[in-house]
């Protein structure tokens, strides 16, 4: 048996797609999961129990990297350990194999693998783990560098040789250290291959770091068929539109829905359309054209002094009861009717792949912006708008009702925006029209053919 330890803290933005990586190994080993979770306040320990309902649950209190490998080593049966750490995705489904490949060898006592960076990692991060984690094979008689991230040795080894429950760090390089000293062998297997978000290494010098990433991207990096660097997968991960619908407003409301939940009904990434309703009819309707409407919003939920954020954060709740649990939302709002046919798509990716909280659409805007403060006849400009348009800096102004992705702990902290945000600039600014009245609705109509077929 093979036993897999994967220390966590707040990880439920990867713990899921960690997960179904492991269960993608091919490998003859009965396989079983250790969860030890460091007192997590979002979701990991939901997530990991709803997708894998056998997985085994160490709580710890305070973390000690080596205290928290051996406590769940205790708690296991397998022969062979693997460490992976919870926002480590392994990158192929012999991931598992390679690793176990090098112990037909009884002096190796353990063997770590490749760190790839993803394409939202930084790149200082990028830097460090290129330089770390190279392509060729080493066999280690004195060196004893050792990556518990992604890493495997030997029962009958660590029951002689547990990780140092007192250093706060690199408890897997002292381990190494010993493991050397006591005649063994460490190997590093670059074909054991996991996607890594962030670095091992520290540097403040980042455009010195930019300018190596650069070069060594073109020199090692490993290709994908969608660029440069492999995206945490979208298929791997549960993407939940959300569309508030909210009644009281006329017929208007029907002739928008439909537009909006087709949008994101037909969009490749998403894998649920929630529609949030009060209504029952609008249940009913929004039901035919493929949405799914597991609960209805309370009514003061549609008071017009109820706030967006307090819908989203009752409705994300109301799901997680269901054991349902997005890994990705996607607003969207009824009002803008001539949203971009693949918007939505292109905001999850720009969320995943530019490693932000929140992508959300917009545009540029370079004409004359101020501010003016509350009850006061003081306006504050915004823009610079006395230079050149060529080196003038845009304002971005932001549509969250026309497209935003964010994730569920955004959601939860009763925010739609988190403090990083990526802003995609819309190819159509005519997909910006806002329609709130009757009014609107005419000049929408003469629009709509060129955006919908049916």
């Amino acid at each position: 048996m093979i036993s897999l330890i994967i220390r966590s803290k707040n990880e439920e933005r990867w713990i899921v797609p960690c997960l179904k990586g492991i269960a993608r190994q091919q490998v003859n080993d009965d396989i079983e999961v250790i969860l030890v979770d460091n007192n997590s306040t979002d979701k990991t320990v939901e997530k990991a129990i709803n997708y894998l309902p056998g997985i085994k649950l160490v709580t710890i209190e305070k973390f000690i990297p080596g205290q928290a490998i051996n406590e769940g080593i205790r708690v296991s049966k397998g022969n062979l350990l693997v460490c992976l750490s919870a926002h480590c995705i392994p990158a192929h489904h012999d991931w598992l194999q390679q690793l176990k490949n090098n112990f037909d060898d009884e002096n190796v006592a353990g063997v770590y693998g490749r760190q790839i960076p993803m394409e939202s990692t930084n790149d200082l991060d990028k830097r460090d783990l290129l330089v770390t984690f190279g392509r060729d094979k080493r066999i280690q008689l004195k060196d004893p560098f050792f990556h518990n991230a992604n890493s495997m040795f030997r029962r009958d080894v660590w029951e002689k040789h547990q990780f140092d429950e007192k250093a706060t760090n690199i408890e897997d390089r002292i381990w190494g250290s010993e493991i050397i000293e006591a005649g063994f062998k460490i190997i590093y297997e670059p074909e054991a291959q996991v996607y890594h978000h962030h670095g091992i290494h520290q540097s403040r010098n980042e455009q010195r770091c930019s300018n190596i990433v650069r070069i060594m991207e073109e020199i090692t990096a490993p290709k994908s068929d969608t660029g440069l660097w492999e995206p945490l997968p979208t298929n791997d991960l549960e993407v939940t539109a959300f569309i508030p619908w909210k009644t009281g407003e006329g017929s208007l409301d029907t002739e928008l829905a439909e537009y909006s939940i087709s949008r994101a009904v037909n969009s490749k990434h998403i894998d649920k359309v929630v529609v949030l309703t009060d209504d029952k009819l609008c249940k009913e309707q929004a039901e035919s054209w493929g949405a799914w409407v597991p609960f209805l919003r309370p009514k003061e939920l549609s008071l017009p002094t109820a706030r967006l954020n307090q819908v989203l954060n009752f409705s994300l709740h109301e799901l997680e009861k269901m054991n349902y649990y997005p890994d990705i939302i996607v607003l969207l709002e009824m009002i803008y009717p001539l949203r971009e046919e693949n918007l939505l798509d292109v905001l999850v990716e720009h969320l995943l792949t530019e490693g932000v909280d929140t992508a959300i659409a917009g545009f540029e805007e370079f004409r004359p912006c101020w501010t003016k403060a509350k009850e006061s006849l003081n306006f504050s400009r915004l823009d610079d708008f006395s230079i050149p348009m060529k080196d003038r800096e845009p304002l971005q102004v932001g549509l969250p009702g026309l497209g935003c992705a964010t994730f569920p702990e955004i959601i939860r902290q009763d925010r739609l925006i988190g403090d990083r945000v990526g802003v995609y600039e819309i190819q159509d600014r005519l997909s910006s029209l806002e329609v709130r009245c009757e009014k609107d609705l005419e000049f929408f109509n003469k629009l709509k053919n060129q955006y919908f077929s049916f």
